[in-house]
């Protein structure tokens, strides 16, 4: 169950390019946006998850909390929070620090990962794990111009012609994977769409690579890396460059799962 989550989080999980400092310092120069997600799986609601995000020039500080339930014979809760902060930079987001803890029924955990420079500087994860022979190793090399996953979730510039058009490294302490995104099609706002949001919306064909960390004969991750079916789409804020996620789609091992954007409002 613990696998499942963290595999579909890690894909659930991007980011596009940004632009340069000062493009991304006057694309939010300053103010707070809260976005509230529906997570639901196979039609049912597991939850929700609440983002709040903090800009001040071209730095960030972001918050993200959860809580979910889901029934397989038994009943699994689960919640978890999840805090990251650095700078917008002209080759993307640049994190500084990042921290998740979550809760599965009686199991818990814990990691803090720091940076510098982009590289990843340590992280830990607490209760400590052996990472075991069967995971494939992660060396410093792949550590090397990384985001966490909520900088990738949520900071999202158009930096060429479309901003469904990137690949990037992601880290969470324990997998090192990528997510490449490419341009799909271009839909119109759902009229069901949160109030304040216009434009069209750009969607994008999501692809999760795992790099290592990871089990090779996981059979999520496996499922997860052969798909070809996830999809995320993404809506502009109104007098910004930012762009936040709308929906992502996941095809599980268990059924589709869907991130719904219900509510948002800047200030």
């Amino acid at each position: 169950m613990r696998t499942f989550g963290v595999a579909l989080a890690g894909a659930l999980l991007f980011s596009g390019g940004l632009a340069s400092d000062a493009e991304a310092a006057e694309a939010f120069p300053g103010g707070r946006l809260v976005a509230t997600y529906d997570v639901a799986v196979a039609g049912f609601s597991l939850g929700e998850l609440q983002l709040d995000a903090r800009f001040e020039g071209p730095s960030y500080k972001m918050k993200g909390d959860g809580k979910f339930s889901l029934f397989l014979g038994k009943t699994y809760k689960s919640g978890g929070t999840a805090a990251s902060s650095g700078r917008l930079r002209s080759q993307g987001p640049e994190p500084a620090n990042f921290k998740v803890s979550y809760e599965s029924d009686d199991k818990g955990e814990e990691r803090r990962i720091t940076f510098k420079g982009g590289d990843v500087k340590d992280f830990t994860i607490d209760p400590p794990k052996n990472p075991g022979k069967k995971r494939v190793p992660v060396t410093p090399q792949q550590l090397r111009d990384v985001l966490d996953p909520l900088s990738a979730a949520f900071l999202h510039m158009q930096s060429g012609d479309s901003v469904c058009d990137d690949t990037m490294p992601i880290f969470d302490g324990r997998l090192r994977y990528d997510i490449v995104l490419q341009p799909k099609r271009i839909d119109e706002l759902p009229s069901e769409a949160p109030r304040g949001l216009s434009g069209p919306v750009q969607v994008c064909a999501v692809k999760f690579v795992p790099v290592s960390g990871h089990k090779r004969d996981n059979p999520t991750i496996q499922y997860l890396s052969k798909t070809d079916r996830i999809e995320a789409r993404l809506v502009r804020l109104p007098e910004t460059s930012l762009y936040v996620p709308l929906w992502i789609g996941v095809p599980t091992i268990i059924g589709s799962a869907a991130v719904t954007l219900t509510g948002i409002k800047f200030e």
